[in-house]
């Protein structure tokens, strides 16, 4: 087990279960009979290889629960699919969403796992016939699939992400809706919102342009853009827990000093809406 700055051999995430949900989030349970905020978002918002993701972070310093709904690698469709977690989001005094891409959700091209959104289950008869050459039963990730077609042809993949991209504003107005409220939709990346789509290897949220989430903006309380500076996202893995084996993906992920200004980005918008 490697540990960078964090004194210990092993991190501990309290994997917990809120009413009859089948996911497993990030503990400790918190108590939801008095006012909380929600936390909903994909692997940054459940803070894999974090002590204290910006969540946690968030809770500390407003002295209110913060319940973690975020997990790793996790679309649209995991929320939508599951009715007790959208009922606790609905619940919450105030709602945080992070931006999550646009690949990992079942669509008119391919399925994904309903609970681990990043597996590839199946590709549909459209994209079969879309891509005669390719042999979709080697593919386990989303992200692997996506790479092989774009490599394949730039036209025929530009069709795929048109996809992707109606079904995510179509699915994010869904859930905006349905939670309603004081909602916060969070941008937190190493990048500014892109105006062009990016590439398939680039980092979450993959797919999303500022024009698609201007479109969601008159759902939401606000939009907040959490871009950490340079001196922040050169501290790379300092203070991350993680083991040999995941030290690359660790790598991909943004460190406790990102967490930490996300944290306090967020704070200074959440303490004029607790009022």
């Amino acid at each position: 087990m490697s540990v960078h700055g964090a004194g210990q051999t092993a991190l501990e995430y309290y994997p917990c279960r809120y009413g009859a949900s089948r996911v497993l989030f990030r503990g400790p349970k918190r108590d939801l009979d008095k006012p909380y905020i929600a936390f909903v978002g994909g692997t940054e918002t459940y803070g894999r290889f974090i002590q204290q993701p910006f969540p946690a972070l968030v809770e500390r310093r407003l002295g209110l629960p913060c319940a973690n709904f975020g997990v790793v690698n996790a679309g649209v469709d995991l929320y939508l699919n599951d009715p007790v977690v959208m009922g606790l989001v609905v619940g919450a005094h105030v709602k945080v969403v992070q931006v999550m891409g646009a690949q990992n959700m079942s669509n008119r091209y391919y399925s994904v796992h309903p609970r681990r959104n990043d597996r590839f289950l199946k590709a549909s008869e459209r994209l079969e016939t879309l891509y005669p050459e390719v042999d979709f039963t080697e593919f386990h990730f989303v992200r692997h699939m996506l790479g092989r077609l774009h490599d394949l042809s730039d036209d025929r993949f530009s069709v795929v992400v048109d996809e992707l991209r109606q079904a995510w504003i179509a699915r994010m107005k869904n859930v905006l809706t349905q939670i309603r409220g004081r909602v916060v939709l969070l941008w937190f990346a190493d990048q500014p919102i892109p105006s062009e789509i990016s590439a398939p290897n680039a980092h979450d949220p993959l797919f999303v342009t500022r024009e698609m989430i201007e479109t969601l903006r008159p759902r939401v309380s606000t939009v907040i853009e959490a871009v950490p500076g340079a001196d922040t996202l050169k501290e790379g893995t300092s203070g991350m827990v993680f083991s040999d084996f995941d030290a690359c993906a660790a790598e991909e992920l943004m460190g406790p000093a990102a967490h930490g200004f996300v944290a306090d980005t967020l704070c200074e918008h959440l303490n004029g809406m607790l009022g």
